[in-house]
């Protein structure tokens, strides 16, 4: 019997033009390809997963700072999964193996439990359906709160598009958004500031060149972010109104492989340290679901 790759049980998708790979662990976008062009950027079977690439973000994304926060009068304390900065990074199914519970030639549903825990004594119950079709690859994540409680959510995704050859520099970004959330040396939101006529205002398409993005847009005319290479191909992603924010970030890293070889694109329920902030926060019921989906297509 051999042994599993490290990145999970690798489940293959076609449809038409569009291939695509799953690995459970994570329920990751590990690859996804039209015409064997790359639309994200992947990485593989038997590669630890670099950089949260494609991976599934619940029961919150992005940061809780510090790890600490308050729900219904109760202090919690959460692991400090982001040790550099001291934050709870991307939630906790990061690293779940998520059991296979239908699979198709151009789809699959993935489940994993949340156990109640240390800083999140709550149980829930997280579905994840990849699916192939015309337009692209549809992600859609479906939370219940399976405990007598009810539980503080936020979800997201973590794709890293790639237009074409050459690295984000290269590369040029269209996202209509009106604000961003300004954050300090420690990527600690300090507020909200408006985007026009800045650094970050990306409404009419331009290259992005040397410019370093790792901050959260809202206000957004289109729920929509677009990453076109030179020859006027590249990667769409949209998403549903759900997700009223979305987080981006030109993977600036110390290894030149990773080093702005894909553009982060994560639409967020809620904020950065919305556990904290309460800022579109889902307060999910006992017994209730919430979902939220997006689309990646090539351009």
């Amino acid at each position: 019997m051999s042994a599993l790759p490290i990145s999970g049980t690798a489940v293959p998708l076609r449809h038409g033009a569009y291939a695509a790979e799953i690995a459970s662990v994570g329920a990751t976008l590990r690859s996804l390809t039209h015409d064997g062009r790359d639309l994200v950027a992947p990485f593989a079977q038997d590669e630890l997963r670099p950089v949260y690439r494609g991976v599934v973000l619940a029961p919150w994304p992005n940061r809780v700072v510090d790890g600490r926060y308050a729900f219904d009068g109760q202090e919690q304390q959460l692991p400090l999964t982001e040790p550099d900065r001291g934050h709870a990074l991307h939630g906790l199914v990061c690293w779940s193996d998520f059991r296979v519970v239908h699979r198709a030639t151009d789809a699959v549903t993935l489940t994993t439990d949340v156990v109640a825990q240390a800083g999140y004594p709550h149980p829930l119950r997280v579905e994840v359906e990849h699916r192939l079709a015309d337009d692209g690859l549809r992600t859609r994540i479906t939370t219940t709160n399976t405990g007598d409680a009810r539980a503080p959510y936020g979800a997201s995704g973590h794709p890293y598009l790639v237009a074409g050859p050459g690295r984000v520099d290269d590369w040029t970004l269209e996202l209509a958004a009106d604000r961003v959330l300004e954050v300090d040396e420690r990527l600690v939101p300090t507020g909200l500031g408006e985007v026009a006529g800045g650094p970050f205002d990306f409404a009419a398409p331009r290259r992005i060149g040397d410019l370093f993005i790792d901050h959260a847009f809202t206000g957004l005319r289109a729920h929509r972010a677009r990453v076109i290479a030179a020859d006027g191909r590249g990667t769409e992603l949209r998403w549903d109104a759900v997700a009223p924010w979305v987080q981006v970030h030109t993977a600036d890293r110390p290894e030149p492989a990773l080093n702005r070889a894909g553009l982060a694109v994560e639409p967020m329920t809620c904020p950065p340290d919305a556990f904290n902030s309460g800022t579109d926060l889902v307060v999910l019921e006992p017994g209730a679901s919430h979902a939220v989906e997006w689309t990646i297509e090539a351009v």
